[in-house]
């Protein structure tokens, strides 16, 4: 086998609709990484504007995958995760990172669990707990604000001015992480993209582009797959976010026709020639 970049990605797969392992697998691949995938659990669609969905639990399994790759001696050269569903999937995770990680090998942690003020239905102060020692295992975490807020025990905001994303980001690195990128972000009244911090140096990098008012499903997963993707690649943290940020709003001005089935998640796949793009640029 050539020798390619690996990356491993756990969370969990909507069988319609475009959000998490249905969002990172194709996104993470046609950058030219070799993905592989652990499933949290398997939903016949989204829960985001779909009723009636069936959902499995495949938490139990993920120890059994897992001796079975070191059995392997598989190595990877990132570990990204997604939507977590429970304590217990936190924990198993970071036993993972435990028994995966190599000095080569960087971590990439969403910490999905809110989003508009609110965390999402099921989860607690103490599932924000077990998210927050996960934290400060990562090289990378990717929060919103409201997810940030949440890490943090602060007030949660929907205007997050540059001064306003220092403070997070620094909080968010005194977590243990070593790069706290924080999405959401405004710049002005007509832009919004991401923020990063690079402890290690301090110094802080941003991006944006024009913002477009409208919520669209999966934008999260979007940036965060093509954000692991670029880290994997080696790219500098500045470029890493440029590509996060556009592709995300390219996306977004894809599904813009088809506002109707936005809730199915965003049209990323006739983009994926861009990103393709970006990245070799």
């Amino acid at each position: 086998m050539m020798n390619m970049k690996r990356v491993v990605t756990i969370q969990d797969i909507s069988c319609f609709g475009k959000c998490s392992l249905t969002v990172a697998l194709p996104i993470i691949s046609a950058m030219g990484i070799e993905t592989a995938v652990i499933p949290t659990a398997v939903l016949s669609t989204h829960t985001g504007g779909f009723t009636g969905y069936t959902f499995r639990d495949l938490t139990d399994d993920i120890p059994a995958i897992s001796e079975h790759w070191k059995s392997l001696g598989l190595r990877f050269s990132g570990i990204y995760t997604g939507y977590l569903g429970s304590k217990e999937q936190i924990r198993i995770v970071s036993d993972f990172f435990d028994d995966f990680r190599t000095p080569e090998t960087f971590i990439v942690v969403d910490p999905a669990m809110a989003d508009g003020g609110r965390l999402y239905a099921g989860f607690t102060d103490d599932f924000v707990a077990e998210m927050r020692k996960l934290c400060a295992k990562a090289d990378y975490i990717i929060p919103n604000m409201t997810e940030a807020a949440f890490l943090l025990g602060i007030p949660y905001t929907e205007n997050c001015t540059e001064d306003c994303a220092r403070s997070v980001l620094r909080g968010l690195a005194e977590l243990g992480c070593k790069v706290p990128v924080l999405t959401g972000v405004h710049f002005g009244t007509d832009k919004q993209g991401a923020a990063a911090f690079d402890s290690t140096t301090g110094e802080f990098y941003y991006s944006s582009r024009e913002s477009l008012d409208c919520s669209m499903h999966g934008t999260g997963d979007i940036f965060a797959s093509v954000f692991t993707g670029a880290v994997a690649h080696g790219k500098p943290l500045q470029r890493a976010l440029d590509i996060s940020v556009n592709f995300t709003v390219d996306c977004m001005e894809a599904t813009l026709p088809h506002f109707e089935e936005m809730y199915y998640g965003s049209c990323f796949e006739p983009c994926l020639g861009k990103l393709i793009q970006y990245v070799s640029e």
